[in-house]
């Protein structure tokens, strides 16, 4: 291997590791706030990417048609809980909550069932594509919050993985029926090269690595100096001292796995142009961004960041010395990470207190 391969491996594996270190702070943030470990994660990669292309290629994206499904599946669950709200102690905003469910779930998600049927979306800008893509997936983050991990908000992490498995198959199962089995890309943000010496850097790996950074900023500031980010870190620190604060712990698990989605699908936009993206590909991905999680112990965000980074360049000068075995190489990085933790940290079990 000479400095040129080296440098174009580097890149790759810097570009990877910024889409990978996105996902990793994604399940961080989750976990620490709902204990949940989120393995739908790869799911809405898939579904950002797929919606995108659908969405170019001219076709309906029907993970439209799941956005309005779980939209009213939500506003169900919602009524429900108002109405045995309502009978234990009288809510004079019944109404209006109602309303504001109504709005959230059932209207919003049908305008733009029906703007998307009815205009040429395909001939929009391609930001504007993108915007329309993300306001597809984002919203089904917290719906599936709503939906399958709110009730048992308080159940142990064994419960919620179980959970999380059965929200992974399903949602890989819709996306088979959504988008089906073959694979798309979707159009570059940008076809510029830039020649530094011999090796040669795209657009759109920089395009991908200014985003990450960019959006790792933005979580930062937001954590540090917004009154809801403040909230997230509380309720991750003590989710009981939140509750008694007066921190609503629901509205908190909502807004993280808003963010979470928001991460993944930002993650299958930036990625789409680059690699063929298929209903289930989202999952290997996500594995990645997890690996990293793991790295931080799913409680630092730098850590896991950093990690997820190494993982992004462990795969790609792997896939140069054992292209058969890169997979194998980087899910083996768990293992000496997972020893370390176990001998250096005590033991604690949340069902003994």
């Amino acid at each position: 291997m000479d400095l040129s391969i080296a440098a174009i491996l580097a890149q790759d594996g810097i570009t990877s590791g910024a889409i990978y270190a996105l996902l990793a702070l994604a399940l961080v943030l989750v976990f620490s706030v709902t204990r949940v470990i989120f393995i739908p994660q790869g799911e809405f990669v898939a579904f950002g990417a797929l919606t995108l292309a659908a969405i170019q290629s001219g076709k309906f994206p029907h993970s439209m048609s799941l956005l309005l499904a779980l939209g009213a599946l939500s506003f169900v669950q919602e009524i429900i809980s108002m109405l045995r709200l309502q009978a234990r102690q009288r809510n004079p905003h019944l109404v209006r909550d109602a309303g504001i469910s109504a709005l959230k779930f059932i209207v919003l998600p049908a305008c733009l069932w029906f703007a998307t049927r009815s205009l040429p979306v395909q001939n929009w800008p391609l930001y504007a594509q993108v915007a329309l893509a993300l306001a597809t997936v984002i919203p089904m983050g917290p719906m599936i919050y709503r939906l399958a991990y709110q009730a048992l908000a308080e159940a142990s992490t064994l419960v919620l993985l179980i959970v999380s498995v059965g929200v992974h198959y399903a949602m890989t199962g819709m996306g088979l029926v959504m988008f089906g089995a073959e694979g798309s890309r979707t159009t570059p943000f940008s076809d510029a090269r830039f020649e530094l010496g011999a090796l040669a850097i795209s657009g759109q790996s920089l395009v991908i690595i200014g985003v990450s950074a960019a959006l790792i900023v933005g979580l930062y500031f937001y954590f540090e100096r917004s009154l809801s980010g403040k909230a997230l870190r509380a309720t991750a620190v003590n989710r009981l001292g939140a509750q008694l604060v007066g921190i609503g712990t629901t509205q908190a698990g909502r807004l993280a796995f808003t963010l979470a989605a928001a991460m993944g699908a930002f993650c299958g936009v930036l990625i789409a142009p680059l690699t063929t993206v298929y209903y289930d590909g989202g999952f290997l991905i996500g594995l990645k961004g997890f690996v990293g999680a793991i790295v931080g112990g799913l409680v630092s965000y730098p850590v896991a960041a950093a990690g997820a980074v190494l993982v992004g360049l462990l795969e790609s000068y792997s896939s140069f010395w054992a292209s058969a075995y890169k997979e194998v190489i980087v899910f083996t990085l768990i293992i000496p990470v997972l020893l370390w933790r176990s001998l250096s940290s005590k033991h604690s079990d949340e069902d003994e207190e």
